[in-house]
């Protein structure tokens, strides 16, 4: 009879029991050290009007904007870099200035984030490049322009959509690469163009941006568009921005035969008093997607000179004092869509209210109001954003950073508020009351 005590096991039994607990010390230590990677904390890293590219990128020491956007530092994945309030001015004031230039890779589980701290306003002037390497990378609450336009006439006597007497920086969001990246709540305004958004950026979205008042007048017609984009490979996400404005398109997804207008998500922009929301060109498109959007005085064009376009979807759009055209697709779901032509006299009896929350900000949210019957006060629902207790607060899109148009209280699921004129547009932001 055997005895199963340790010291009776046969030794081939006491060798593979001494193999399995080494293995087992082994995959332990391994987890440990894969646990202790996991918990790695990312790093945060700081950007100030007097940062200096040889700093720590510390609070009390922090980077210049330039050197801490352009790959210069060892940015890792994962980590965030804050940029305190102030107006970041790029040297280069010539037509052919590229801007700031970024180069920051992280990757699909780590994204690099870089922000404006939490209450500051951070102003980019001259404009910013994003190219490559700059994959999974997310840019927030920034603002984008072009200091020049508020001195020099916006009116150039010279045609074309590359005037030579331009005279300053092109400015705005240049998207030349990246896969995975997402700009939100930017406000991008008084550039020549607010966003180009091109093919070599994948997968990427726009998201809760302010663009307006971009662009330029020429003898021949407005250049400069809200939009400028073109895509071949994965989806480009526009989603929630507010365009108004500007000399030229308020979306230009265009290009000629030789260029890509494919795989497109356009869903719950609003786009008031601007030139035509344009998807399509010479070259036949397919996998658009347009939900949800709310256009205001501008009209809704899918499809160009392209002979034939392959598929779309237009769904639940609401079009006032606009049009709706889907030209030469060969696969059309069109459903919901609400086109109120000017001097209807259809429109219903009471005012209108939507307000869409913002995906990535849970204290901020965009509302619109159609004042079909001329009210002088409206019930706007909160939703997710009635927060009990916080304050609120109704921005005018062009002047976000300025006092809040109307504040107060938050004491239930609504707030009223007065209204004039026939259509109203707000950034609604809520904080907690101090």
């Amino acid at each position: 009879m055997v005895k199963w005590g340790f010291s009776h096991c046969p030794r081939s039994w006491y060798v593979m029991t001494r193999s399995v607990l080494r293995l087992c010390l082994v995959l332990g230590l391994a987890m440990i050290s894969l646990a202790i990677a996991s918990v790695t904390c990312a790093a945060d890293w700081y950007v100030a009007p007097d940062g200096r590219p040889n700093n720590q990128g510390t609070l009390n020491s922090p980077w210049d904007f330039g050197s801490a956007l352009d790959g210069t530092h060892k940015i890792a994945p994962g980590d965030t870099v804050w940029i305190k309030a102030g107006t970041y001015r790029h040297p280069d004031r010539s037509l052919n200035s590229p801007g700031f230039v970024v180069r920051l890779q992280g990757t699909e589980e780590k994204p690099i984030h870089v922000r404006a701290m939490p209450g500051h306003r951070v102003t980019v002037d001259g404009g910013l490049s994003v190219v490559a390497p700059s994959d999974y990378l997310w840019i927030w609450d920034v603002e984008i322009l072009v200091s020049e336009n508020f001195t020099m006439s916006r009116e150039i006597n010279e045609p074309g959509s590359h005037p030579q007497s331009y005279g300053r920086p092109w400015g705005g969001l240049n998207i030349h690469a990246g896969k995975g990246c997402k700009y939100i709540n930017l406000v991008i305004h008084d550039n020549a163009q607010g966003v180009s958004f091109w093919r070599g950026a994948t997968d990427s979205e726009l998201y809760g941006c302010i663009i307006y008042d971009n662009g330029w007048k020429a003898p021949d017609r407005g250049h400069g568009h809200a939009i400028y984009t073109q895509n071949e490979l994965g989806v480009k996400t526009i989603a929630d921005c507010i365009m108004t404005g500007g000399y030229g398109y308020t979306m230009h997804a265009y290009g000629s035969e030789n260029a890509y207008v494919d795989h497109y998500l356009v869903v719950g922009n609003i786009a008031y008093d601007g030139g035509t929301f344009l998807i399509g060109g010479g070259r036949p498109s397919k996998g658009i997607r347009v939900h949800d959007n709310i256009l205001y005085n501008v009209s809704l064009q899918l499809g160009y000179s392209a002979p034939y376009n392959e598929d779309c979807e237009v769904l639940n759009n609401l079009i006032i004092y606009g049009g709706l055209a889907i030209n030469r697709f060969r696969s059309v779901r069109e459903e919901g869509n609400v086109i109120v032509p000017r001097g209807t006299k259809s429109a219903p009896p009471t005012p209108q209210v939507f307000v869409r929350p913002n995906l990535y900000d849970p204290n901020r949210g965009h509302v619109v109001v159609i004042n079909w019957s001329k009210s002088t006060e409206v019930e706007i629902p909160l939703g997710k954003l009635a927060k009990r207790g916080y304050r609120y607060g109704l921005y005018d899109p062009r002047h976000l950073f300025d006092p809040p148009a109307l504040e107060g209280r938050i004491d239930g699921d609504t707030i009223r508020v007065p209204l004039s004129g026939d259509f109203a547009v707000w950034v609604l932001k809520v904080e907690e009351t101090k």
